[in-house]
């Protein structure tokens, strides 16, 4: 099998699929939807990170695709109706990289609340000016972190041992950890909250949902991060925001445009403001993080083609498969719909097929049902199989 990945995976990845028996390529920068669509004719699983797009029409004119594989948090850039339509399992790493981004976000509050730029590009200019005056403690600092999932929830911890007070709202109901007080809305957060970060997911009700309402609502002089998603901030607001005061300063990892590959050119509205640190989507950019979702996601693409595992995937039904088929394994992803494993069970009756072990788990519309079998299987029980309306997709192990 032949495995595509994208935008600098980390080389690890590339191991793992190799020592499964992957042929891999890997390319660094990200594809746009005709190259993409192209680069995939003959390949079996693909990598991306935050860049590259699947659209339905990658996945349609690409039907040998198993699966794909979101090296990083996110799968808004992945049309995950589609994936499951087609069956096309998706997996990502959804824990490997916080710890990176909650450091991020702890150093660039810091960063603000000294105006550490500002000292610093003084510096450079070779003007010396060592006053306290703007520069404070995050100590007894109301933080505001939008959004409780991974990374919400463990910056929350880490922000209150270092002596902050921490107030949080997400649209779901989640628990406190620590100290952590939950807010009612966002409205409540944003009148509380001296520090406010958003960690919001990818969703397409995300999209604007901050703007130029929500800067006015923030209390004078507090300070703005956005390590989520770029789409979500309305940054021309925010850019007047910080000219006129009333932000003190802000933090940007995301962009609605972000160029596909290193060294080609970027543009902000938050560009030459002095108050600013932009930094290009390295949230999640450490040595260790990236290594560890290289291993993380690669050995999910790795388990699902050798063994039909899809633990952990984000749009398929859940099956965890711990070892390798004694003799073949028949992995069958259907609509779901009643009477589908009777139609399959009567097939390898019929054929005299006798089962050895048989699970199965459904999600939404969609089934998988994972049958061992010791003897050889016919072609016929194959094909009959694959002739069933309710079939999506059937692969033998």
């Amino acid at each position: 099998m032949k495995a595509l990945l994208l935008e600098n995976i980390h080389s690890i990845a590339a191991t793992t699929l190799e020592e499964a028996g992957f042929e891999v390529e890997s390319r660094a920068g990200a594809l746009d939807e005709a190259e993409l669509t192209a680069a995939l004719k003959d390949v079996d699983v693909v990598g991306i990170r935050s860049t590259t797009h699947v659209t339905r029409r990658v996945l349609e004119e690409n039907p040998q695709l198993l699966a794909v594989g979101a090296f990083c948090i996110g799968t808004n850039q992945i049309d995950l109706r589609a994936a499951s339509d087609l069956a096309v399992p998706v997996f990502n790493a959804p824990f490997s990289n916080t710890r990176s981004v909650v450091e991020l976000v702890i150093a660039e509050i810091i960063l603000l609340a000294r105006r550490l730029t500002e000292k610093d590009r003084h510096l450079h200019d070779g003007v010396w000016d060592k006053r306290a005056k703007g520069s404070h403690e995050i100590r007894g600092r109301k933080l505001g972190i939008v959004g409780y999932g991974n990374i919400g929830s463990q910056l929350s911890v880490i922000a209150e041992m270092m002596g902050m007070d921490v107030y949080f709202y997400d649209r779901a109901d989640k628990l406190a950890l620590g100290n952590a007080t939950r807010c009612g809305s966002l409205e409540e957060l944003l009148d509380i909250a001296e520090c406010v970060t958003l960690h919001v997911d990818g969703a397409e009700s995300n999209a604007g949902f901050f703007g130029a309402d929500q800067f006015a609502r923030m209390r004078p002089r507090a300070l703005f991060l956005n390590l989520s998603r770029g789409f979500v901030v309305d940054y021309e607001a925010l850019r007047e925001n910080l000219l006129s005061g009333h932000i003190a300063g802000a933090a940007v990892d995301v962009f609605p445009n972000e160029p596909k590959s290193r060294g080609e050119a970027f543009s902000s509205p938050l560009q030459g403001l002095p108050n600013v640190v932009l930094t290009p989507h390295v949230g999640g950019s450490t040595e260790e993080a990236q290594e560890d979702i290289g291993r993380f996601v690669a050995g999910k693409l790795r388990d699902y083609t050798t063994l039909g595992t899809t633990t952990l995937s984000v749009n398929a039904p859940t099956l965890t498969l711990s070892h390798s088929p004694g003799g073949v394994r028949l992995a069958h992803i259907h609509l779901n719909i009643p009477g589908v494993m009777a139609t399959i069970n009567a097939v390898l009756a019929e054929n005299g097929i006798n089962i050895d072990g048989q699970l199965l788990a459904t999600r939404g519309d969609h089934g998988y049902v994972v049958t061992d079998v010791s003897e050889d299987i016919s072609t016929a029980a194959i094909e009959a199989m694959r002739d069933m309306p309710e079939t999506l997709r059937l692969r033998v192990i």
